[in-house]
């Protein structure tokens, strides 16, 4: 937590408090997320908004988790605790813009870097996939900061799709990239395509898409494959991609392993990049 808020704070909270203010919090466009809010906080939660409000002034409404990713379509409940009584917001990363509801779509502001890194790995003229697209980011950046032939992305989530097809149109990238709304188990066999690269940025269970990866990634293809672990278990996730190679008796190569974000004490979510032999 900044500094300066804190000792801005130091009139209004104990010191008992003050030890206890958050550590960090996400910003999606001018909406600040805590994501863990100590209940011992709860009374002064107010007062400490609205001093983030007046201290950070790109910031117009502060949020804070009142629950974990959940539902259908793992999105976050949020409770507005100070600023405009609104939960959609334009969010503005490697130049593109994005319009998106906090609540209703999963988005996370700290895969920025880690989709350039992708979006600069893409050589031109290449076909990509991107499975559990959302309000589309990684197709949004690949299609602005790279030069791709095609993007085919997917999201099963209907609010999060209408994102996607409204950004799409904001950045100027219909003849880039392709939206379907649905299951990827449904729609990627009707693609009936092969491509260069697969990107499937779901933190949880991904292991469970890999076979379908695997299916639509052409020869030497390439695929990036995300997971949630403790650094102690990095090794699972490499386990998993080689069951799911062997299980659909394709030869692979293990490129890297990127952390792209800590999210507890040696808990990170991890990216697997390898090559389809």
């Amino acid at each position: 937590m900044d500094e300066s808020l804190r000792n801005s704070l130091k009139k209004k909270l104990t010191e008992k408090e003050l030890k206890l203010l958050p550590s960090s919090y996400d910003v999606v466009g001018d909406i600040l997320i805590f994501a863990d809010f100590p209940e011992e906080l709860v009374k002064k939660e107010k007062i400490i908004a609205k001093k983030l409000l007046e201290q950070q002034k790109h910031v117009k409404v502060v949020c804070k988790k009142i629950g974990k990713y959940s539902g259908k379509y793992r999105t976050p409940k949020l409770k507005i605790i100070a600023g405009e009584k609104r939960k959609e917001t334009t969010h503005k990363e490697n130049a593109v813009s994005m319009r998106l509801n906090v609540e209703s779509c999963y988005f996370s502001p700290r895969l920025s870097n880690e989709r350039k890194r992708i979006a600069d790995l893409v050589k031109k003229n290449e076909e990509i996939l991107i499975m559990f697209a959302g309000v589309s980011p990684y197709s949004l950046v690949i299609a602005k900061n790279s030069k791709p032939k095609i993007i085919y992305a997917i999201e099963i989530n209907p609010k999060a799709h209408k994102y996607a097809l409204e950004n799409v149109k904001l950045n100027k990238l219909e003849q880039k990239i392709k939206l379907s709304k649905g299951d990827v188990r449904k729609i990627v066999p009707k693609l009936n395509k092969r491509f260069d690269r697969v990107a499937m940025p779901l933190p949880k269970g991904g292991e469970n898409y890999l076979d379908l990866a695997l299916k639509a990634v052409k020869k030497k293809g390439m695929v990036h494959f995300y997971d949630f672990l403790h650094e102690n278990n990095f090794h699972e996730a490499i386990e998993k991609v080689d069951l799911a190679c062997r299980k659909t008796k394709k030869k692979y190569k293990i490129l890297k392993l990127v952390k792209c974000g800590q999210f507890g004490p040696g808990i990170f979510r991890i990216c697997i990049d390898f090559k389809v032999n």
